[in-house]
């Protein structure tokens, strides 16, 4: 009975089409099967959309039948009865796994999941009952992969990624929080190696466009300070705080862009540099907005005021 039940995963559909002839082959998914496959019949060519190897010629239905029957011969008949005496010795229980005829495994997607079923011999998907099937005879290598599989199939389980996203968009919050507090502090890290100078619009990694006003004589002593400035990086006490203010827009009109553009190492390494022709046309644009909506809602208020 269970080596009908194996002959019948075994299965070779003749092709329809005239113009090139040729067979279908089904059979249970195993690595070391399908190189034996692919070594018996290298012109065969896998049918993802129909999930089938597709072997060309006219003799293929009477090839497919011998190789099905010669690997036939070579199951071990009492795999699946052994492996169903080291499933009550050592039994796995799981909400993720029904015994019957075989192994049902029903979980909620992973591509972790579908890697490890994968690479258990035997194994394959159940498109109708939507489960994956195993064979008793895979019990053990089963058994060996399932603590991945269970541990998958619970963190992909929709409340606990309901609560990761939750988590999640809680730290986002809390960071954005935090970012925002600390460009309220209008400083900035910059090396003592390399100041900026005072008073001219520059360009930052965090901030944009600003104007440093002041620069601190003692270095920063607090690494979890400059959590937030990339471009910090080894010793914080090689660092100085820079404060800063927005440019105006007269500001953003008498600076002149560079000649030459940085080299990027060493705009990264310090975390500042000269404003570009277009950062500093995008920063007036922007100013002039600013200016717009300041106008519009000083004459909306005192046309209300006149009312």
């Amino acid at each position: 009975m269970v080596h009908m039940e194996i002959a019948s995963a075994f299965q070779v559909v003749s092709s329809d089409d005239d113009e090139r002839p040729g067979a279908y082959a089904v059979f249970p998914y195993d690595r070391e099967l399908v190189h034996r496959f692919r070594d018996s019949f290298p012109r065969a060519r896998w049918r993802a959309g129909e999930e089938r190897w597709f072997v060309p010629g006219k003799t293929a239905v009477q090839r497919l039948n011998t190789w099905m029957a010669q690997e036939l011969e070579t199951l071990d008949r009492h795999a699946d009865a052994k492996g169903r005496d080291a499933f009550l010795f050592e039994p796995l229980e799981s909400p993720y796994l029904t015994i019957a005829e075989d192994l049902k495994v029903r979980t909620p997607y992973s591509r972790t999941i579908v890697e490890a079923l994968r690479s258990i011999p035997w194994a394959h998907w159940d498109p109708e009952e939507r489960i994956w099937r195993v064979p008793f005879r895979s019990y053990e290598a089963l058994k060996s992969r399932w603590p991945q599989i269970e541990e998958a199939a619970r963190r992909n389980e929709p409340e606990a990624r309901r609560r990761r996203r939750a988590e999640l968009k809680e730290q986002a919050s809390e960071e954005a929080r935090q970012i925002q507090a600390e460009r309220r502090r209008r400083r900035y890290p910059v090396p003592v190696a390399d100041l900026p100078p005072l008073g001219f619009p520059l360009s930052t990694e965090n901030w944009g466009l600003v104007v440093f006003e002041a620069i601190d004589v003692d270095p920063i002593a607090e690494p979890s300070e400059t959590r937030f400035y990339a471009h910090v990086q080894g010793d914080p006490s090689r660092y100085v705080w820079a404060h800063w203010r927005m440019p105006t827009l007269q500001e953003i009109y008498r600076t002149r862009p560079p000649q030459a553009e940085e080299d990027p190492e060493v705009r990264n390494a310090r975390g500042w540099w000269w404003a570009s022709r277009e950062e500093l046309q995008e920063r007036a644009r922007k100013l002039r907005e600013v200016e717009r909506a300041h106008r519009s809602r000083e004459l909306a208020r005192k046309a209300s005021a006149e009312v």
